[in-house]
């Protein structure tokens, strides 16, 4: 069997008499993408930063890439990319300056800031101080950051939030690249859309807890409710129908709706991982 690229067991962490991690527990392969979903405070960025040893394990124990975390710090560290919610960059350096800074604190030699830069889409504004960067440029900025040392682990902390569609989607590509390269990503996130569309499995945390892991679409087929949505012209107005495939007789129910004049559309709808959250946690991701 495969040694997980990360190996968490029990861990828990408490801010004075808050405990924000409660004996959470889960595997990344080296490859996956695991998504940590849940809403704002339920304990996703602390757990990330007890895997980037900014934080100690009150107890439990964390495994990366065979060694121990924080025991073996600057070992992993050295095989990590990290980015965060919070941007840390040097605004009056360039982008370029910012990359050329990083790849010297690892000792990378021939390090080609520009080609990182192009893979975010950054290479035209690389010589601009990153003061002029808007939002989304300093995020992207960030990940190509956080990929200076071809990381084994990658780490992000709600890296689209916020972020207009055009960065969050060449952000989203380049995580899915680094996966298909074999890094290992634990992306923490309230986007349910993003953990769906990007996770090879999701967890569901609340409450400094792990209510659920698995893949999306299984989560979604044990737990939601499949249904089929018709509608169809009656009279001057729009009537519809909601037909649920999961109980007995709905084959029939659905060829009576579709069988009468006016048909207009049809549609299968599934459950998202929000209406799958709420069975677990008894409130939305987002808050």
């Amino acid at each position: 069997m495969t040694t997980p690229a990360i190996d968490v067991s029990d861990i828990e962490f408490s801010y004075g008499d808050v405990r924000a991690v409660d004996g959470v527990s889960f595997t990344v392969g080296a490859g996956e993408i695991l998504g940590f979903l849940g809403p704002n405070g339920a304990g996703k960025s602390t757990t990330i930063k007890m895997l980037t040893g900014q934080l100690q394990p009150g107890a439990g124990s964390i495994e990366m890439l065979g060694m121990n975390m924080p025991g073996e710090r600057e070992q992993i560290q050295a095989r990590m990319g990290v980015c965060f919610e919070e941007k840390n960059l040097y605004l009056s350096m360039t982008g370029r300056e910012n990359l050329q800074f990083f790849a010297k604190l690892f000792d990378i030699k021939d390090f080609d800031a520009a080609e990182l830069l192009r893979r975010v889409g950054l290479h035209a504004r690389m010589d601009d101080r990153v003061s002029e960067y808007s939002k989304g440029m300093r995020q992207r900025l960030m990940m190509a950051r956080a990929l200076v040392n071809t990381p084994d682990l990658l780490l992000l902390d709600e890296p689209t939030d916020g972020l207009d569609p055009v960065s969050a989607i060449a952000i989203r590509d380049l995580i899915r690249e680094e996966a298909g390269r074999g890094a290992a990503v634990l992306l923490t996130t309230h986007d349910m859309h993003e953990a769906d569309s990007l996770s090879n499995r999701v967890a569901f945390i609340n409450q400094g807890q792990v209510l659920a892991i698995d893949t999306p679409d299984d989560l979604k087929l044990e737990h939601g409710e499949r249904t089929v949505r018709v509608r169809s012209r009656a009279g001057d107005g729009v009537a519809e129908q909601v037909i649920a495939l999961d109980e007995q007789g709905s084959a029939d129910r659905v060829r009576e709706a579709v069988a009468v004049d006016g048909l207009m559309t049809i549609h299968t709808e599934e459950a998202t991982l929000e209406d799958v959250f709420v069975k677990y946690a008894g409130r939305g991701l987002a808050g």
